[in-house]
């Protein structure tokens, strides 16, 4: 019997038969992944309502029947995956390491580079995710950045015969609201779909902090301290379409938009002070801030696919271009009362735009049953500029005067070749698939201001490995391994410094080096009767990994920039597991054992340091009845090392229920972030500067909402419940 590759699908005692050459296309292997079938025997498969599958190269969790697709965000979805962590500013972290590629049905996306990744990934419905890909040993066919891995969020491209749709609402504690809709239509060759939708959002966010330095020069230690209030009223609209013509058997042709915004009133209030430990007040300063942040992402993809006359064969053209510009503007009223002054007026103006084009060529072609070959071609074209224009205001004439200071702006672009090759085979109980990735990158970083410029050119090989075998009929050995990189994010090389949140200034490093990753782990599966299982050790080796250095620059002022780490070495053991404890009760366990080494010697601190830790997520779901449920959600983040100290620890409990009040009418109630966990403590202590960085958000949420289906669509998946992630 071929391997078996249905590990996890619901119970429900219905058997299927399919040949092994289609259950890649059953079990969601596509355009974005490798054939998984090579035989022709026939697999026997229990069909459930599918979770989580395990392919030769990735896990695919299922979210297509989670009501987090319908109401939340994409951070709501992917911090209910295993291994995947998210924190309070929306920095998507894999096994610990946030040098995460995340792509949308296999394509880059402009709106998660940037500053604003995080803000775009909490403020972005997940309402059209089918499933979310995980992949810690990426094959060739992806491209090679992101050294932790790569996640891949696939829409729903399937739609039922005829109309169908759905129309969702919900209200929550703040003025918060949700409202959206879509509906699809497919007959004969054609099929089409149209999505609009609209959030309100309220947060608020604390952030503090409490650095012990001395000045440059100085001896005697100064505490400086900075407590920041922010009030963020966020709206959100939403709008997409897509459709697919199929011209014959073996041709079709494809297109998709999507159009969103993200924007509204911020406001905050942040006092400063500095003093000598257990002294009096040197200084005391207060500022007040009022702005808004719009930001518009576009996103625009053509397609066409041509079969072959040999089964299996295809050839896959592509043309994507994703957009975002953002246009902050804050208003500042600076006020000191120690040493006295009268007060002052300032303003901000924050300019970022992101744009990348692609265009790919993928080919496949099957030489054997249990062979195949896939070859592909990609060109890349990425373009980012960054602006600060600050100016002082006079108080009576409100005539603004430039502040060269602040005011400043960089642009970078890099262009990617790449060319990929992908073997695939079987041979006995063995399933191999070895590839290869080769890029040729070329950069322009060009500092506008100060009109510098630097280009370079570097080109790399990237080969990856896997392999699996079935042990027995419930039993599963699968290996991997993969070379990436991580080039350093666009805004992290701009060397200006950004002044948004004074007295804690950021900058970026123009010298920053790509960071390269060696990653290997060795797996085994089990899948018995009412229980699954898997274990994952693994091994990541770092070289050049971007990381955050803090000095202090005296009165009350820090400075954050970046540099490379010489190396950093994670090793874990990785687990998940699902069952039931009891009919109505039902749980699913994951978690990260891991360890991990830093070298900073390079940044000042002495030796190798090392810590342990485990992120673990833990969930149970209570069915007392066929139309009740209950959840409850727990997820722990351990405290990770930085080279200058550790971030701290951070526990989320949601809890939810949902009640099915017709077949095409469900009711939910959520509450997300019980104990306001959401807070990112960064603590520093070199023999220079002691230092405590908290940003936390006040995320207790509550939601009650509406899910209405009509047309083929309220013959669905039962829908699950819902928690919306505190930004």
């Amino acid at each position: 019997m071929p391997r078996k590759i249905l590990p996890r699908m619901l119970r429900t005692g219905l058997a299927v038969v399919l040949p092994a050459a289609a259950c890649g296309n059953a079990l969601g292997a596509d355009e974005t992944g490798p054939n998984q079938g090579s035989a022709m025997d026939p697999v026997v498969v229990t069909a459930r309502n599918l979770q989580v599958e395990t392919l030769i190269d990735r896990k695919v969790y299922s979210v297509a029947a989670d009501v987090q697709a319908t109401f939340g965000t994409v951070s709501d979805v992917l911090t209910a995956i295993p291994s995947v962590d998210v924190d309070p500013e929306g920095i998507v972290s894999l096994r610990g390491d946030s040098s995460v590629l995340i792509l949308i049905d296999g394509k880059p996306s402009a709106q998660f580079a940037g500053a604003s990744a995080g803000d775009n990934l909490q403020s972005m419905s997940a309402a059209d995710i089918e499933r979310i890909e995980v992949i810690t040993t990426p094959p060739a066919q992806f491209k090679a950045d992101g050294a932790a891995g790569v996640i891949n969020i696939v829409t729903r491209s399937k739609r039922p015969d005829g109309w169908a749709g759905t129309v969702q609402g919900s209200a929550g504690n703040g003025g918060r609201a949700v409202a959206g809709g879509r509906a699809s239509f497919s007959e004969g060759p054609l099929t089409a779909s149209v999505m609009a939708g609209f959030r309100h959002d309220y947060r608020l966010r604390h952030l503090a902090s409490d650095v012990l330095a001395p000045a440059p020069g100085a001896t005697q230690a100064t505490e400086s301290r900075s407590v920041l209030d922010e009030r963020m009223h966020r709206e959100v609209p939403s709008a997409g379409a897509s459709s697919e013509y199929k011209i014959d058997d073996r041709r079709a042709v494809s297109a998709a938009a999507s159009w969103s915004e993200r924007g509204g009133l911020r406001t905050y209030i942040q006092q400063n002070s500095d003093a000598a430990p257990g002294g009096a007040l040197a200084g005391f300063s207060q500022r007040s801030s009022v702005g808004h942040d719009p930001d518009i992402s576009i996103d625009e993809r053509l397609g066409y696919s041509q079969g072959f006359g040999r089964d299996g064969e295809k050839l896959d053209v592509s043309l994507h271009r994703s957009a975002s510009h953002q246009h902050e503007r804050y208003d500042y009223v600076n006020a000191s009362f120690i040493p006295p002054a009268a007060a002052s007026l300032s303003n901000l103006t924050l300019l970022e735009d992101n744009a990348t084009t692609e265009v790919g060529v993928d080919y496949t072609l099957p030489l054997s049953r249990s062979r195949s070959l896939k070859l592909g071609y990609a060109y890349e074209d990425d373009g980012y500029y960054f602006g600060n224009i600050g100016n002082t205001v006079d108080p009576l004439t409100l005539v603004e005067t430039s502040d060269p200071a602040v005011s400043h702006a960089f642009a970078y672009r890099q262009r990617i070749h790449a060319g990929y090759l992908n073997f695939q085979a079987s041979a006995g109980q063995w399933n191999w698939l070895a590839g290869a990735r080769a890029e040729l990158v070329r950069t322009y970083a060009r500092q506008l201001t100060t009109r510098e410029a630097d280009d370079g050119a570097y080109s790399r090989l990237y080969p990856s490995l896997h392999a699996d075998r079935a042990l027995s009929d419930v039993s599963t050995l699968s290996l991997g391994a993969s070379r990436r990189i991580s080039r350093p994010d666009p805004g992290n090389l701009d060397p200006y410094v950004d002044h948004e949140y004074a007295p804690n200034l950021r900058a970026g490093n123009a010298g920053l080096r790509p960071q390269y990753t060696a990653s290997y782990e060795a797996g085994y599966g089990y899948e018995g009767k009412g229980l699954s299982a898997q274990i994952t050790a693994y091994y990541r080796a770092n070289r050049d990994t971007a990381t955050d250095v803090t000095q202090y620059l005296g009165n009350g002022i820090s400075l954050t920039t970046k540099a490379n780490l010489p190396r950093n070495n994670s090793t874990g053991v990785e687990f998940t597991t699902d069952g039931h404890i009891v009919p109505a009760l039902a749980f699913s366990l994951s978690g990260n054992l891991f360890h991990a080494q830093i070298d900073a010697t390079q940044l000042g601190d002495p030796g190798l340091r090392s810590t342990i830790g485990v992120n673990a997520k833990l969930k149970f779901d209570y069915r007392p009845s066929a139309v009740d449920s209950t959840q409850l959600m727990v997820t722990r983040t351990d405290r990770r090392l930085t080279p200058q100290g550790y971030v701290s620890a951070i526990d989320i409990v949601n809890l939810g229920y949902r009640r099915q009040m017709r077949q095409d009418l469900a009711a939910i109630a959520t509450v997300t972030d019980l104990f306001n966990g959401q807070h990112y403590d960064r603590v520093e202590a070199t023999p220079t500067l002691s230092g405590d960085f908290l940003r936390a958000v006040r995320g207790r949420l509550f939601y009650v909402g509406l899910v209405y289906s009509f047309g083929s669509a309220r013959k669905g998946k039962e829908t699950k419940l819902e928690f919306d992630q505190p930004e």
